[in-house]
């Protein structure tokens, strides 16, 4: 297996920003928070960005919450001249800063009040998504911090991530919304007029069909939008090239679980095609054991063996002695021996399900993270998985 050196990659200071990638549920995360962890407290100036609305990344940061403003984690060892921030995405809040950044007061105002901006910001397909890459190059800009880690939004797919950005862009600056947005620039109620006279029985149909209100909502949103800061596809093509770029690297996260390898290798073949800079793959929840040599089959065996003497000591006459072997102490080690059984075929099927994805890519690097007893919910997990990590 070629193996993924995540020290070498966290302590390059040609690696600016790291972006966890994967389908949900398989540890993104945990994977960025230990990341930043790690980074940080061997000398790295950190920020960790994550949209993961479960709130785990402050839990285990021991901080009360994250917002849209990065806060500095306290507890962090920062002998090393490191340090690290958290924040959340809060889409709708960077939408805004967006629109406050590039309009004068009185137009921002206009755009923050319109009803079809305030559901667009909030709920729109791709937004979040969106923002989140906004967010990155805001970040990125200021040069306050020298290593950015993005956990990035629960997808299905590599596509719900990859494409949304562009896919907003589009939509803002569509020939559709061109359209609608050609009768809030003449002004005035004629707008409506000019809207049904001059565009015929499509815009007709499409007032119906939207309402007049809606469509009155999108045409003065797009036109303020347009007169303030230009289209939506240059900033997600900007965006775009930022994943692109020299210091930007992809980590793949998954389990060792036949459908989020199946993701994980649908992520690496569309960053390949995309030309995205992958790192390599992070196996979480990897299981194991020390005890190997007792086999799963001779595990059942004996299991089975014991059950039935147990059996037998339970048809005999009088009382259990207390001995070890009592019916109850051989039934008990029956069940650590069937549980042994049961983790070894865990161990063999997640074995073939990782040589199966790196037969497909052996090119691809991974490390992998052992399955822990309980979840991370502090500083101290976070070390451990950043210590796994280490050791690939």
């Amino acid at each position: 297996m070629n193996r993924l050196e995540i020290d070498e990659l966290i302590d390059d200071p040609g690696t600016r920003i790291l972006v966890c990638c994967g389908s949900g549920g398989v540890g993104k995360t945990t994977t960025a928070a230990a990341l930043g962890l790690r980074a940080a407290e061997r000398g790295r100036d950190v920020v960790v960005l994550t949209i993961d609305p479960a709130r785990r990344l402050a839990q285990s940061m021991g901080l009360t919450e994250l917002d849209n403003t990065p806060r500095r984690v306290v507890d962090v060892d920062e002998t090393k001249g490191g340090s690290l921030h958290a924040m959340m995405l809060d889409m709708k809040r960077t939408f805004d800063e967006i629109v406050e950044q590039h309009a004068d007061p009185e137009r921002a105002q206009q755009i923050l009040d319109n009803p079809f901006y305030q559901s667009l910001s909030s709920s729109f397909a791709g937004t979040q998504e969106y923002m989140a890459m906004e967010k990155l190059g805001q970040l990125h800009a200021t040069g306050e911090w020298d290593l950015i880690v993005v956990d990035t939004p629960p997808s299905r797919s590599a596509l719900d991530f990859l494409d949304a950005p562009q896919r907003l862009g589009s939509f803002l600056d569509g020939r559709l919304i061109r359209i609608l947005s050609a009768p809030a620039k003449v002004g005035g109620r004629g707008a409506l007029k000019f809207l049904s006279a001059g565009m015929g029985l499509m815009t007709g149909a499409l007032s119906k069909v939207v309402g007049t209100h809606l469509l009155t909502d999108i045409q003065t949103f797009v036109a303020a939008l347009d007169t303030t800061f230009g289209g939506f596809r240059k900033r997600a093509d900007a965006t775009y090239k930022l994943l692109q770029a020299r210091g930007t690297s992809f980590l793949v996260v998954a389990a060792p679980e036949k459908d989020a390898l199946r993701e994980a290798a649908y992520f690496v073949d569309r960053l390949g095609t995309e030309r995205m800079p992958l790192a390599g793959l992070v196996l979480n929840r990897v299981h194991a054991t020390r005890a190997g040599r007792l086999s799963a089959e001779r595990s059942l065996a004996a299991a089975e063996a014991l059950t039935e003497q147990a059996e037998q000591g339970e048809e005999a006459d009088g009382e259990p002695d207390g001995s070890a072997s009592c019916p109850a102490d051989l039934r008990l080690v029956a069940g650590l021996l069937t549980l042994h059984a049961e983790r070894l075929r865990v161990i063999d099927r997640e074995k073939r399900m990782r040589t199966r994805f790196t037969s497909i890519h052996p090119e691809v690097r991974v490390a992998e993270v052992p399955a822990l007893p309980g979840d991370v919910h502090d500083l101290d997990g976070l070390r451990v998985i950043g210590e796994s990590l280490g050791a690939g």
